[in-house]
Parts: C-alpha cells; structure tokens; sequence
C-alpha cells in the first residue's frame, strides 16, 4: 500500500519521472562520448529543444520561452550546499517556483483558452506567495512588489535576477 502526497495520476507522473532519467542518461552517454566538455545548460537546452524543431512558427516563440525558463530554472536549482538544509530547500525551490512564474507568463503571452490564462494568473500569485512565505520562515528580506499578472507584456518580462538578489548557496 503507497500513500501520495500528490493527488496526481500515477501514469503523468510515471512519465514525467521517465523523461528526467532519460534526459540524465542521454546527458551522461553524451559527455562520456563526447570529446567537446558541454555544460549542463548545453544539455538541458539541448534536451527541450527537440521538439521545437517540429512547432509550428505560431507556436515557436511559446516554446522558446519555455526551454529558456525551464533551462535558468534547471541550472540555477543546481546550488552549492551550505550545511543547512532549510537554506538550501529554499535556494533550490526559489528558482523553480520562477520556472513556474516564467512558464505561467508563457501562457499569458501566448495561451488563447481563458480557463488556462486564468490558472497561469493564479500559479504566478501562489508561486510568489510561495516564495515570500519561504523567505519569511528563513528571516530573509521580502522582495519587491511586481506586477499583477495581467500585466505583463513581451517587453515588460519579469526578470529573476533583478527581482531575486543574487542566491547566496550558489555562491563560493
């Protein structure tokens, strides 16, 4: 008998966690094959670039902006350990809460069904209450306000690295 935190079905689930293997083989085949050292953005851009190749030009710039989100999210997720563990949880989760912000804006750029622009509205909200919640139980600073989510535009995208100071943990 398993007991899931997630009330997800198992078969997503099982297909998500066969894309990360296979995506972590087909990374760890391709550096010990390859005479060129790639880095881990090179793979993981690599990685969720192959279905681009195959999109329509209409749905391209959606796409692109989804490997470039999922790409910073991946790499800044790969922290150095600071010996405690609250810290690290949340210097890990803090980049891929903005993948999620990211993807989110994606939606509301490029999305056409209201239901899903109005579900891309509410995960920027929690993700961000999300954040702030973890910094305050670190008694960490909050970070500035931002935009509602119905306002963000091509040119007015919410960057990570000016709203979010440079990760500690990451640093040598």
């Amino acid at each position: 008998m398993t007991s899931s935190l997630l009330p997800l079905p198992r078969a997503p689930m099982i297909s998500l966690m066969m894309v990360v293997i296979a995506a972590v083989f087909a990374a760890v085949a391709v550096s010990v094959r390859s005479e060129k050292t790639q880095s881990l953005a090179d793979y993981i851009a690599a990685i969720c670039a192959a279905p681009l190749r195959s999109s329509s030009l209409e749905e391209a710039p959606y796409l692109s902006e989804n490997v470039s989100a999922m790409t910073k999210m991946m790499i800044d997720m790969g922290i150095r350990p600071s010996g405690n563990v609250d810290r690290d949880f949340v210097a890990m989760m803090t980049p891929h809460h903005q993948g999620a912000i990211e993807m989110a804006q994606a939606e509301l750029r490029y999305g056409h069904n209201e239901r899903l622009r109005r579900m891309a509205q509410e995960i920027i909200v929690t993700q961000l209450q999300e954040i702030a919640a973890m910094r305050l139980a670190l008694g960490q600073p909050l970070l500035p306000s931002l935009p509602s989510p119905d306002q963000v535009s091509p040119a007015g995208q919410i960057d990570s690295e000016s709203i979010y100071p440079t990760n500690p943990a990451k640093e040598p």
